[in-house]
């Protein structure tokens, strides 16, 4: 009886092993290729697929009943106003499905962030406590409303999420500046 576990066991380590050898080899790989290309700035090897959009400081974004934002990569001049506009194109009431437009700093932990955001009604989702944390915030917006922010970002890979409670997690994005 064990004999015929021993089989089975031994077979599943050995595939096991032979799949994690595999996937570190592509790490690895991907890796190389990226710092083997020397035309790449810091944000293509970061942000994959930024090469593709287009650069430019105005942009729209718009939050619908579907906690999506229709776009969620955005590439901005570096040092230069970038003008934002959050359009809410849904039709669901704001206090059900209101949209926002979260600018993070580089390196703020986006889960902690949403977290103190859901907890912050009274200040339309925008936490006192990490206000040191954020760049700059649309308004909380209903159905058909727009709020535009201007910015001036440094150099770097900005996240911006909705931080109305349940939508981080969905509706983010990244800003890239170069």
């Amino acid at each position: 009886m064990k004999k015929l576990f021993f089989v089975p066991a031994l077979a599943l380590a050995m595939g096991l092993a032979s799949c994690a050898g595999n996937s570190e080899k592509k790490v690895d790989n991907t890796a190389s290729t990226e710092t083997a290309t020397p035309e790449a700035t810091p944000a293509e090897t970061t942000v994959p697929g930024i090469e593709n959009v287009t650069l430019s400081n105005q942009w729209t974004v718009e939050g619908n009943d579907q906690m999506q934002y229709n776009i969620n990569l955005i590439r901005v001049k570096a040092g230069e106003p970038v003008e934002l506009t959050l359009k809410n194109v849904g039709s669901q009431p704001k206090e059900a499905m209101g949209h926002n437009l979260v600018i993070l700093k580089p390196g703020v932990d986006v889960t902690t962030f949403g977290g103190e955001a859901s907890q912050a009604a009274d200040s339309e989702y925008i936490p006192k406590s990490a206000l040191s944390s954020i760049v700059a915030h649309t308004k909380l917006l209903g159905p058909g409303e727009q709020d535009k922010i201007t910015v001036t970002l440094e150099k770097g890979v900005y996240d911006y999420i909705c931080s109305f409670p349940g939508h981080f997690g969905i509706m983010k994005g990244k800003i890239v500046a170069e």
